[in-house]
C-alpha cells in the first residue's frame, strides 16, 4: 500500500534574509517575486516536454527585462559564462551532499539538470575568483527553496512546477519518500528530464512508501516483459504504477505476442509524448477479430500502418468504423477499408472521410445515393482531400444537378478532385440547356408532340429545374389518381407543376382530409392547385360551415367555390346565414393577406 504524503508540514516556508546591502536586497527581492508570483501567472500554459538529453528551455518572463535578455536566458544558463557555470554546478553539488546530506546521485542530477536556477543564483551573489567558495558563503546564509532546482531537474518548467511547490516546504530532506521514489525510477533506467511528466500525471507514485513502488515494476519484469518496454511505457503511461497491476497494459502485449511482433518493436512504437489507453486499444483489437481478422492480416495491417492501433489509443479508428457503420457497410466491406488502409495518419483518413460527406450534402445529394457512394468507394474518399464544394463549382463549371449526376454515375471522379489537382470544366450543356432537354423529355412522355405549340406553351408555363416536374407529377399520382388522369390534368393545366411537392401535398390533404372532398374532385378541376393557399382555405371551410348549417351542397364542384369572385361568393353563399358575412370575415383575417385572393401564374 502507498503511504500518504503530505505537503503540508510543520516547518514555515522560509523568508529572505535581510541583506546588509540595499542593491543586493533589491534584486533578491524582485528574484523572490520572479520565481513566486509571475511564474504562477503563466500555469495555466501548455507547454511540451523535452527529449532525451537537452536542457529545458527556460522562460523567465521579467516585466523590467529586454526581449534580447528573455532570449538569452531561455537558453537556461543566461548571461553565465560555461565555465562559471560548471563551476557552480560542482559547487551545488557539494552543497547539497555534503550540507544538506543528500545521496550524491540526487545531488549530482539536481546540480547538473538546473541551469536556470542557478544562472538566477549568481546573479545575486558578487562572485570573485573562487567561485565555488562564494556560492557556499551565500547558501550558508542564505537558505534556498531546494523544490525548485530539483523540479528543474527532472524536465519541469517555472511555470509547470510553480502550482506544485509545496507552501510550507523548501528542504527536499523533509520529503524523504519524493526522494527516494525519485531514486527507483532514475535507479530503474528513466531518464531524469522524463522524471517530470511521471510526476505530473501521477504523483501518488511519489508518495508510495519504501520498496512498494519497486515492488510494483518487478511485477511487470516477472510477466516477462523486458526492462525497456516497462520504461517506455511507464514514461507514456504512469498510470500503470497506481493501484493494482494494469492487466490490459498485459494482455495488449500477450496479443502482440500472438501476433508475431516481438517486444523491441512495441518499445520502438511508443511515443514518450504520447498518452496510451490500453484497455482502449485491447478492446479495438478485439473488434477487429470479431470482424473476422486473422493474426496474419492483423499483422500486416498494424505492421504497415501502427496508428491504426495507436494513434489516440484507436479512438480515431473506431470513428471511422462506426461511420462506416451508420452509412450502411457490411463487416466484409470494412474489413477491406482497413486491408487496403492508405499510408496516411487515421486521423487525416477520418477527416477526408467527413468533408467528402460534407461535399455530398452541400449539392444536395440523396442521403440513399450519398450511404451507397460511402460504402463503395470509402478508400477512395478517405485517401485524399476533396476541394470545396462551391471551388468545384465554379472549376468545373456546373451546377449542383448536373455535378449529383457526374458523381452519381462514376464516384471514382471525385479522385480527380482533390487538393493539388488542376480541375477543368465539364464539356457538355450547361444547367439551363440540361433543364430544357429534360422539360421536353418529360413532356414527351405525357403525350406532347414536339416542337408542337401545345409543348412551346406547356415549357413557358413552367418555372422551376426540368428534373423537378417529375417528382412533382409522380407526388399527384401518388395522393390516389392514375397515371392517364393526371396526364390529362397537365395537358389542361400545366402550370399546376409550378407548386412544390411540399405545397401540392399540403393542398391535396386538405381538400380529402379536412373538407372531404374526393380526389376525383381535381381531374374536373386540375387548376384548384394552381390558387392560393389561404384563398382555397378560407373558400373551404366558409362552403363547410355552410353545409354543415345545412345551406350548401357539400359536394358542389370545386370550379364553383373556388374560381368565382368575391362579391358573387359573399352574394351567393356568404349571406345565406344571418352569421355568415361575420364568420367569413374572421376566417379572412386569419389566412388572407392583401395578395391572397390572386391566382398563381
Amino acid at each position: 500500500m502507498a503511504g500518504t504524503f503530505r505537503l503540508s508540514s510543520h516547518c514555515p516556508t522560509a523568508k529572505p534574509p535581510p541583506s546588509t546591502a540595499k542593491k543586493l536586497r533589491a534584486r533578491a527581492v524582485l528574484k523572490w517575486v520572479s520565481s513566486s508570483f509571475i511564474e504562477n501567472q503563466y500555469q495555466s500554459l501548455n507547454l511540451p516536454l523535452f527529449r532525451a538529453g537537452f536542457l529545458p528551455s527556460c522562460q523567465n518572463p521579467r516585466f523590467y527585462r529586454t526581449e534580447k535578455t528573455l532570449l538569452d536566458e531561455s537558453s537556461g544558463a543566461g548571461k553565465i559564462s560555461a565555465t562559471v557555470l560548471r563551476k557552480a554546478q560542482s559547487a551545488f553539488s557539494d552543497y547539497l551532499h555534503s550540507t544538506r546530506s543528500l545521496q550524491y546521485a540526487a545531488a549530482e542530477s539536481i546540480s547538473r539538470n538546473s541551469p536556470r536556477f542557478l544562472s538566477e543564483l549568481l546573479e545575486k551573489i558578487e562572485l570573485d575568483d573562487d567561485i565555488q567558495r562564494s556560492l557556499a558563503r551565500f547558501l550558508r546564509y542564505h537558505p534556498i527553496n531546494e523544490f525548485e532546482p530539483f523540479f528543474e531537474s527532472i524536465g519541469l518548467k517555472p511555470s509547470e512546477y510553480a502550482p506544485l511547490l509545496p507552501r510550507n516546504l523548501m528542504f527536499l530532506d523533509d520529503c524523504d519518500r519524493l526522494l527516494t521514489n525519485y531514486l527507483v525510477l532514475c535507479n530503474y533506467g528513466i531518464e531524469h528530464c522524463k522524471i517530470g511528466r511521471i510526476y505530473k500525471d501521477a504523483k501518488e507514485i511519489f508518495e508510495y512508501d519504501h520498496g512498494a513502488l519497486l515492488s510494483k515494476i518487478r511485477a511487470y519484469e516477472n510477466l516477462g516483459i523486458s526492462q525497456h518496454v516497462i520504461v517506455k511505457a511507464i514514461v507514456c503511461s504512469p498510470q500503470l504504477l497506481i493501484g493494482d497491476m494494469k492487466t490490459e497494459f498485459v494482455d495488449v502485449l500477450e496479443r502482440f505476442r500472438v501476433l508475431g511482433f516481438e517486444q523491441s518493436w512495441v518499445e520502438k512504437l511508443l511515443c514518450e509524448d504520447g498518452v496510451y489507453r490500453w484497455s482502449q486499444i485491447l478492446e479495438l483489437l478485439c473488434v477487429f477479430t470479431r470482424m473476422g481478422f486473422t493474426n496474419e492480416q492483423l499483422n500486416a495491417l498494424v505492421r504497415r500502418n501502427p496508428g491504426i492501433l495507436f494513434e489516440d489509443s484507436g479512438a480515431q479508428t473506431f470513428s471511422i468504423i462506426e461511420l462506416l457503420i451508420k452509412f450502411g457497410s457490411e463487416r466484409d466491406t470494412i474489413q477491406s477499408v482497413f486491408l487496403e488502409f492508405p499510408q496516411i495518419s487515421v486521423e487525416k483518413f477520418l477527416s477526408n472521410l467527413r468533408q467528402c460527406f460534407m461535399f455530398l450534402t452541400e449539392i444536395e445529394m440523396e442521403t440513399v445515393e450519398i450511404g451507397r457512394i460511402i460504402r463503395t468507394e470509402a478508400r477512395l474518399l478517405g485517401s485524399s482531400t476533396l476541394k470545396k464544394a462551391n471551388s468545384l463549382l465554379a472549376n468545373l463549371n456546373v451546377g449542383k444537378r448536373r455535378l449529383r449526376d457526374i458523381v452519381k454515375q462514376n464516384p471514382k471522379e471525385m479522385g480527380n478532385w482533390v487538393m493539388g489537382m488542376r480541375v477543368r470544366p465539364v464539356a457538355g450543356l450547361k444547367d439551363d440547356e440540361m433543364s430544357l432537354l429534360e422539360k421536353k423529355k418529360f413532356l414527351s412522355g405525357l403525350g406532347f408532340m414536339k416542337e408542337s405549340k401545345n409543348m412551346e406553351r406547356a415549357i413557358k408555363s413552367f418555372r422551376g429545374k426540368g428534373y423537378e416536374l417529375q417528382e412533382r407529377f409522380d407526388c399527384i399520382v401518388n395522393a390516389g389518381l392514375s397515371e392517364n388522369d393526371v396526364c390529362e390534368m397537365v395537358r389542361v393545366s400545366p402550370q399546376i407543376l409550378n407548386q412544390t411537392k411540399d405545397v401540392i401535398e399540403m393542398k391535396i390533404d386538405f381538400l380529402v382530409n379536412e373538407v372531404k372532398y374526393p380526389i376525383s374532385s381535381l381531374r374536373r378541376f386540375p387548376s384548384y392547385l394552381s390558387f392560393k393557399t389561404d384563398r382555397i382555405k378560407v373558400r373551404l371551410l366558409m362552403f363547410k360551415w355552410l353545409s354543415d348549417k345545412g345551406l350548401a351542397d357539400p359536394l358542389l364542384a370545386l370550379s364553383t367555390i373556388i374560381a368565382c369572385s368575391d362579391g358573387a361568393f359573399e352574394k351567393y353563399y356568404v349571406k345565406r346565414h344571418p352569421d355568415g358575412l361575420k364568420v367569413w370575415h374572421n376566417l379572412r383575417e386569419s389566412f388572407v393577406s392583401e395578395s391572397s385572393y390572386a391566382v398563381s401564374q
